[in-house]
């Protein structure tokens, strides 16, 4: 599927692992808050992950828009970044923000 439809669109997140809680299997903790868009289907069969950039506290859930894809080259399990209305970040401040997971998955982000 090609997620790009949801470039520069307004979402409905659901966070199921919120800012400062700890990763279910690899124990690492979550320095954002992280979720899904519910009723979706991602590349793994789950629903589509999203990443919510700009908050500076755990969310249960968030509405924003979403302003890049981390494209994931050895996974199939992209990632939105969605974050308040009016917000920016570089490519470079993405990487920065999502390197806590993302350093284990060859990517490129799309804007």
């Amino acid at each position: 599927m090609d997620f790009r439809k949801y470039l520069n669109k307004k979402v409905k997140v659901v966070i199921d692992r919120k800012m400062g809680s700890t990763h279910p299997k690899y124990n690492f903790i979550y320095p954002v808050n992280y979720g899904f868009i519910p009723n979706t289907v991602s590349g793994d069969g789950e629903e589509l992950d999203c990443y919510v950039l700009g908050v500076y506290e755990p969310l249960e859930e968030f509405e924003g828009k979403c302003i890049a894809i981390i494209h994931r080259l050895n996974d199939n399990d992209d990632k939105l970044i969605v974050v308040p209305e009016g917000k920016k970040f570089s490519i470079r401040e993405i990487e920065v923000l999502v390197e806590f997971q993302e350093r284990f998955f060859k990517h490129e982000i799309i804007i």
